[in-house]
């Protein structure tokens, strides 16, 4: 199913050429949106009174791309801590904006915005609106980069995966970034009972409560509640099979998968790689 969605991010120029030849983006389109003003033209929005912002419409098949991950090249190629400002462009033309058109992509964007916030000193300024009107820009802005034969600016401006490399040890990061699993029966909480919360091994979110672990015999640890917002399920369609991946929903870590074939009331069975978890005592 194709979807739209709308990003700004300082000189549309480079936001455009961001997003480029990504796999399962149809098109792209240089032009304005977020003020009142109808059509505006290059000039009007340069003087910072329309409220427009310089943006940049996606088209994508949401059957081979995700809003999650155009919304990972969005905060991976500017500064989102920076208020109406990129480099050397100033004004709110220029803010880092996200104009959702569904609630999926709003909820997606509101969990993104939680997730990078832990990379960054600053406070993320990433406005999220709903998209209601825009005006493409004028043809000589379309495809500049690839018209001069230029590279964007944009591109690469912060590496989520070299975060984590390193931050994480290499059996920590196979499992949390690359969904990996550890080998059954060798993760220190297989048999592990005593009282506290489990945490992220990534950000150190609170994800479990030691009254929500039960015995397994499957080789992992094993849970039949999280605490309240702590984890976030999506489909995960690896290895030929359909199954519902839990992920730590502050810095979107992968911990493991959720099943139907729980032993207590709830009937759920979360299990989660010992290696992704940390361990805290309750006093």
């Amino acid at each position: 199913m194709l979807k739209e969605i709308v990003f700004a991010a300082g000189c549309f120029w480079g936001v455009q050429a961001a997003f480029d030849n990504i796999p399962g983006v149809i098109s792209t389109e240089a032009g304005y949106t977020g003020g009142a003003l109808t059509n505006p033209s290059y000039e009007e929005v340069c003087t910072g009174k329309t409220g427009h912002a310089e943006a940049v419409k996606i088209i994508y098949d949401d059957q081979k791309i995700s809003a999650e991950e155009l919304l990972d090249v969005f905060f991976q190629s500017h500064d989102s801590t920076s208020k109406n400002r990129q480099g050397f462009d100033i004004g709110t033309q220029y803010r880092s904006a996200i104009f959702y058109t569904d609630n999926e992509q709003e909820q997606a964007a509101r969990v993104k915005i939680k997730e990078y916030g832990i990379f960054f000193d600053k406070p993320i300024v990433t406005d999220v609106e709903k998209l209601i009107k825009f005006y493409p820009a004028e043809e000589y802005h379309q495809k500049y980069f690839a018209k001069k034969g230029q590279k964007s600016c944009h591109i690469n401006f912060f590496d989520k995966d070299k975060f984590w490399k390193q931050k994480l040890n290499k059996e920590r990061y196979f499992v949390m970034r690359q969904k990996g699993t550890e080998k059954p029966f060798t993760g220190k909480y297989v048999k592990f009972d005593d009282k506290g919360v489990y945490r992220c091994g990534a950000c150190g979110q609170p994800l479990f409560g030691s009254d929500a672990k039960f015995q397994t015999e499957c080789g992992w640890p094993g849970f039949d509640n999280a605490l309240p917002q702590a984890v976030k399920i999506r489909k995960d369609y690896s290895h030929s099979m359909e199954r519902d991946e839990v992920i730590c929903s502050k810095c979107g870590s992968h911990l493991g998968h959720l099943f139907d074939d729980g032993p207590t009331k709830t009937g759920k069975r979360f299990c989660i790689n010992s290696v992704a978890v940390d361990f805290e005592e309750q006093k």
